[in-house]
């Protein structure tokens, strides 16, 4: 694994982490259609389920398809000398420090061509760690500085720092991308709704990892000009771990019981 911007950060890559395979596209597109909630730009499925209103995840296990062989090999990526610097003794891989010391959910994006998502994080529902395994089509993620104060985009504060990302992120097929610590918690994340990635390329205003993308990307996109690609459908696998959990068990008792407490 590999530091994309500096070890403070805590966000790295590993390009080749899960091999090109017709498993999983097929197992996602073999879900049943009420499964997949479609939003205006892009459609999602939430495993084991969606969180709650108060962000809470009601306790099941992940699906099969989704744990192996993913969950074993997400385990067994040792913490970075600068993480586990800060870290318990104890820690042994990225998710050691989360509360149930693995992922608990995943969720599956999908994005056609000219559909994104705008600026986001998140958010304290989820430990702060996230392991993003892409799938399909080549896609770059935008990372922008966090609004923190009025005077920096805060409420009444300008947003025109998020008209230009801080740096961005080819995310390739096959690719791992985790994100922990100071990159989850500052900053935000975004795909452009465009119809094609334009100046992927290293260098200024770049991808900061170009230096990382297999050559057979870096040919595809070397060759095109200006280093742009029109995109082709791409789909994301997020796994994090919910901080909420609740028994479902428990919520019958509760409905058995009248309501009473």
């Amino acid at each position: 694994m590999s530091p994309l911007v500096s070890a403070e950060l805590s966000q790295w890559q590993k390009p080749a982490f899960q091999h090109p395979s017709p498993t999983h596209p097929t197992k996602i597109n073999a879900v049943p259609l009420p499964t997949w909630r479609h939003l205006t730009h892009r459609r999602l499925q939430a495993h084991p389920s969606p969180l709650t209103s108060s962000n809470t995840l009601l306790a099941a296990p992940l699906p099969q398809w989704l744990q192996e062989p993913i969950i074993p090999r997400l385990l067994s990526i040792p913490l970075t000398p600068h993480d586990r610097h800060h870290s318990d003794n104890s820690a042994t891989h990225i998710f050691s420090a989360s509360p149930h010391g693995a992922p608990n959910h995943c969720l599956i994006n999908e994005y056609t061509p000219g559909h994104g998502i705008h600026a986001h994080e998140d958010g304290a529902a989820y430990h702060p760690i996230v392991a993003t395994i892409s799938l399909s089509a080549p896609i770059v993620l935008d990372i922008y500085r966090k609004p923190s104060a009025p005077g920096e985009g805060g409420l009444g504060g300008s947003l025109d720092h998020l008209k230009t990302p801080a740096y961005r992120i080819l995310q390739e097929p096959g690719s791992l991308l985790i994100s922990a610590g100071e990159m989850y918690t500052g900053y935000l994340h975004g795909i452009a709704a465009v119809e094609a990635d334009e100046e992927v390329r290293g260098g200024e205003g770049g991808v900061v990892n170009w230096g990382m993308v297999g050559e057979e990307w870096r040919g595809r996109f070397d060759g095109a000009g200006d280093r742009w690609r029109r995109r082709e459908t791409r789909v994301s696998l997020t796994f994090r771990d919910v901080v909420r959990v609740r028994s479902l068990g428990k919520g019958l008792g509760f409905l058995a019981a009248g309501g009473k407490k």
